[in-house]
């Protein structure tokens, strides 16, 4: 049984016993031998050490009924140092070059810190000896896990291989300051300051459990002398204990969820800046890029392509960057939030961006509103007996093509220096037509603000074709106005061919024909490569009899198939 000793150290009261007692007075007195005899420095060293001790206990001490002991006191010797250490700073310090006479005391050694840790302290230690900020060394560490995968083997390794800055000794040489009495005491104090919020929370719990304690004292007599029990608290101590592992494992979740805001925020944002020089071409860097295409409304827009670019930048770009910040101060303290003229100039560019951008977006859906087309007739010189040949070409030298076929997709080419579109969206029918006459329609079609813009967007498409003798070579592309490359344009080509004339289709137009009818409902696909006789009512393929026996295998299966089904239902309904 020891005796406990009421003391008052850095201005806050203590239990302690009698044993840990005399080891802290004689760990104090140490210290104040191997200090100078300046009285006022040493003083306001011991002042410090001692609140700096007062603060230490202050974290261990949560109950102000707990009792201080002499495994207390040897936990915050280890971290405040040696009194030797103090008495070979004050030789350093008194020597003329005011560096220290121990070997490993100069220069800046690798610690874990263990005051501001994640997990180890091995990022906020990496970053004192680069004197860099903690957060790059954390963001590093964790782009080499997502990014190469051996990022928490390493982490793993320097938290098992580095020790932990503990002393004040080893606080200053991991941020690679001499250990000198100035230092010791500056660091000293700098620890009690940033601590200071914690001491006050701390003295306003010890007050509340005094009172706490006091209340419970009072309840306890008055039930000791009324006869009464006091009840067992154990399943309120459950329920506390479950409440801090919950809540420390929230705090877990919340760093990994700012984990996961800055990898989103950073990808984002660097696809944006990737994007914005390769979605086009940029015109103030006069940068092309073929990577991807403008969105849809950026064409045909009043705004210049450069402003829309950096409105859509800015638009998508503040919101993450903001999202960026916030995940950087989940993960460290020390980021600071935007300023309020920072916080107000982000503000208002993001709403002139998205001003530019509705804007823009209702211009589009102004040029989009309407549907026009453009019709030309050409007469074609076949008469009955002729055979009418069709056939499909590209031009190479503008977009090459390996297999020609129709697509709605369109591509940017450039013709004489100007920038146009290049569509294959071409469909060819073949009809009888109702007079003694052949001849061709091309009926160009697009989309305009108005009738009247979007006839004339219609108007403006380049298409040709040519007749030699009796075969007509139709362009398998057509051309038409950059500004127009999202206005669904398309050419449909019908060509009227007098009675008992034959049409013969190239190979060419095989993905270009167009629900042709004919009298066996041959696949457009296979009408190619044969002649058919233009009929009063249809088209009759007059060399494709394999096809025409394929055609009703299939016929005979489908009706076969087809006539099993109702069978089939026919003997359920009766079973």
């Amino acid at each position: 049984m020891n005796k406990t000793i009421n003391i008052n150290l850095g201005g806050f009261f203590f239990h302690i016993d009698e044993v840990a007692y005399q080891k802290l007075r004689r760990y104090l007195e140490s210290i104040s031998k191997s200090l100078s005899d300046d009285p006022q420095g040493k003083n306001e060293i011991i002042a410090d050490i001692e609140a700096r001790i007062s603060e230490l206990l202050s974290e261990k001490i949560t109950d102000a009924r707990q009792v201080v002991n002499e495994s207390d006191i040897d936990d915050i010797i280890k971290i405040m140092g040696q009194p030797e250490d103090y008495a070979e700073a004050e030789e350093s310090y008194n020597e003329s070059t005011y560096s220290y006479t121990r070997n490993n005391a100069s220069g800046k050694k690798l610690f874990r810190d263990g005051d501001d840790k994640f997990l180890g302290g091995v990022a906020s230690g990496i970053a004192h000896y680069f004197d860099i900020d903690t957060i790059w060394v954390r963001l590093g560490l964790l782009a080499l896990f997502f990014g190469a995968g051996f990022g928490v083997l390493i982490y793993i390794i320097l938290w098992i291989l580095l020790p932990e800055a503990k002393t004040t000794a080893e606080k200053l040489q991991m941020e690679g300051e001499p250990v000198n009495i100035d230092n010791i005491e500056k660091k000293i104090r700098e620890e009690f300051n940033n601590v200071s919020e914690n001491v006050t929370v701390f003295a306003n719990k010890a007050s509340e459990k005094i009172k706490d304690g006091a209340n419970e004292f009072s309840d306890k007599m008055s039930k000791t002398f009324s006869g009464k029990t006091k009840k067992n608290n154990g399943l309120q101590d459950l329920f506390e204990t479950l409440g801090k592992i919950i809540l420390a494992i929230f705090k877990v979740i919340g760093k990994f969820i700012g984990v996961i805001i800055i990898f989103v925020s950073a990808a984002v944002i660097l696809s944006l800046i990737i994007g914005g020089f390769s979605v086009g071409s940029l015109e103030w860097l006069n940068v092309d890029g073929q990577l991807l295409q403008y969105p849809p409304f950026f064409y045909d827009a009043t705004l210049p392509k450069w402003l829309l670019v950096l409105s859509a930048f800015f638009l998508i770009g503040i919101p993450f960057l903001i999202l960026f910040i916030l995940g950087l101060r989940i993960l460290s303290s020390n980021v600071r939030k935007l300023s309020k003229p920072a916080s107000l100039t982000l503000l208002g560019i993001w709403i002139v961006a998205l001003l530019a951008m509705i804007f823009t977006g209702l211009e589009y859906g102004t040029s989009y509103a309407n549907y026009g087309q453009s019709t030309e007739k050409n007469t074609l010189n076949i008469v009955k007996n002729d055979t009418l040949r069709i056939k499909m070409i590209n031009d190479d030298t503008i977009y090459y093509r390996h297999n020609l076929r129709r697509n709605s997709s369109q591509e940017e080419v450039e013709i004489d220096g100007t920038m146009m579109t290049y569509s294959n969206y071409i469909k060819v029918d073949v009809k009888r037509s109702s007079s003694n006459e052949s001849y061709v329609i091309i009926q160009k079609e697009s989309r305009g603000k108005n009738k009247s813009n979007a006839s004339k967007n219609a108007q403006n498409i380049k298409y040709k074709y040519e007749v030699v003798d009796n075969t007509i070579v139709l362009d398998a592309y057509f051309l038409s106005e950059y500004k127009n490359m999202w206005k669904d344009e398309e050419i449909n080509i019908t060509i009227y061919v007098t009675e008992n004339a034959y049409v013969y289709f190239d190979n060419s137009t095989k993905h270009f024909l167009n629900d042709v009818d004919n009298e066996t409902d041959i696949y457009d696909k296979e009408m190619v490569n044969h002649h058919f006789l233009i009929t009063e009512s249809t088209l009759k393929c007059t060399d494709c009899i394999e096809e025409i026996e394929d055609k009703k295998e299939v016929l005979e299966e489908q009706a076969n198939e087809k006539v099993d089904e109702k069978l089939v239902k026919k003997h359920e309904l009766t079973v």
